[in-house]
């Protein structure tokens, strides 16, 4: 018997002046958590009960019952605080279970689509791409150049230059020419990873007082904004970049019995278990050291899951179960 690691503190709202949403990084939504999400199931439809490590697990998320484990160990109040050695769960009240937390590691970074298609999409003003190029990487239409360490035949090859899949077969033969290249989100947080913050916020203002056209300067205006804005508030540009996603507590998106045996369910749920079938067989193609065009197209897959999660109907379809 072992005490939980961690408790759930009590908010007074009366002490709240102001309320501030800023970007999570990984491991904030790690420390949300109480465990991981790696099954797409919700409950056991023959004893009506939890998952284990799925979407209402009772170990992640706690008991369904009141002061209740999962195996009926320990039962009653006067076991508060235990978890159970056989099941893993936690004896406490059933209303946590609207208060914890899980979270999913992804398989490959995602983009988050708030950063990437918002108007101005400010993952393409940081890296002072088009928005068109970011989506070609993101959604693996093309190649974009990372770095190029060797150039002997001068071929007009630069840094974050798009290249089709052909044209980097192509070049990938070239004796003379060393060069790295990426694909999808994981790509694109390289080339965040890469942006130097206060070189760069010096180099535009640079650019400014120089006195370029206008409408070059309400560029540079807006990507000074931008960079000046990560550097005071301390926060990393890259964790608009998914490596870990949240999942809300199960309570939050319940599953409510119907007449003749059937569950209504949130739209939630089903949208969690796609991202999560998805993960799990990006996973398993990678461990089967798949060809790459098919670990491309299940990363894809992958970035459209998420995007529905965090904006269904974005790209003009809504997903449903």
């Amino acid at each position: 018997m072992k005490p939980k690691r961690k408790a759930v503190p009590q908010l007074n709202y009366a002490e709240f002046s102001k309320i501030k949403i800023s970007l999570a990084s990984p491991e904030v939504i790690h420390s949300w958590s109480y465990g991981e999400v790696k099954k797409p199931e919700t409950i056991n439809y023959r004893t009506f009960k939890p998952e284990r490590d799925g979407l209402f697990c009772e170990k992640i998320f706690g008991p369904v019952n009141d002061w209740e484990c999962n195996c009926g160990k320990y039962k009653w109040v006067k076991h508060k605080g235990i978890v159970c050695d056989r099941c893993g769960v936690e004896v406490t009240e059933s209303k946590v279970r609207r208060e914890r937390m899980g979270h999913i590691d992804l398989a490959t970074p995602i983009a988050h689509i708030w950063f990437m298609r918002k108007n101005p999409s400010k993952i393409a003003l940081l890296l002072d791409m088009k928005l068109s190029e970011i989506e070609r990487i993101i959604y693996y239409a093309m190649y974009v150049i990372l770095s190029i360490e060797k150039n002997e035949n001068k071929l007009p090859l630069y840094e974050k230059q798009l290249i089709t899949d052909e044209e980097y077969q192509k070049y990938k033969s070239d004796t003379g020419l060393k060069f790295k290249v990426g694909i999808g989100a994981a790509a694109v947080l390289e080339l965040i990873k890469n942006i130097d913050l206060q070189k760069e916020a010096k180099e535009i203002s640079a650019d400014i007082k120089k006195g370029k056209s206008a409408a070059n300067k309400v560029k540079f205006v807006k990507r000074l904004r931008l960079i000046n804005g990560f550097i005071k508030s301390g926060l990393k540009p890259e964790w608009m970049v998914l490596t870990t996603i949240p999942v809300l507590p199960p309570d939050l998106r319940p599953l409510v019995p119907l007449e003749g045996g059937r569950f209504a369910a949130s739209d939630l749920n089903d949208l969690y278990r796609r991202i999560i079938n998805r993960n799990n067989r990006l996973r398993h193609l990678e461990a089967l050291k798949s060809p790459e065009l098919m670990i491309h197209n299940e990363k894809r897959l992958l970035q459209e899951a998420v995007d529905s999660l965090f904006e269904n109907g974005a790209k003009g379809k809504i997903v449903t179960g």
